[in-house]
């Protein structure tokens, strides 16, 4: 398996535990679900970026455990920016 094979994400090759989960939009921050240390899969909506007349999901691309979420309620976010970090098995 390589990056160049479909349906392979950045990162998802490397032996490291941590994953980031990224802002898809700029906007405003609001959490939907998960506490840190539960457990999300792949595709779980975590929160919710509200930005000029569009709402955009952030979602989990990987399977584990939530252990921390940075972004807090409200806070405005850039793309890209982290909001919450997930240890993988």
């Amino acid at each position: 398996m390589t990056l160049t094979d479909p349906g392979v994400h950045h990162g998802e090759l490397l032996e490291v535990a941590e994953r980031m989960i990224i802002a898809p939009a700029a906007g405003r921050f609001q959490p939907t679900a998960g506490a840190p240390g539960s457990r999300i899969h792949a595709g779980d909506t975590i929160g919710v970026i509200e930005g000029p007349g569009a709402s955009s999901p952030v979602e989990s691309r990987f399977t584990g455990v939530l252990m921390q979420v940075f972004a807090q309620p409200g806070e405005r976010l850039r793309e890209a920016e982290r909001v919450a970090w997930v240890r993988v098995p």
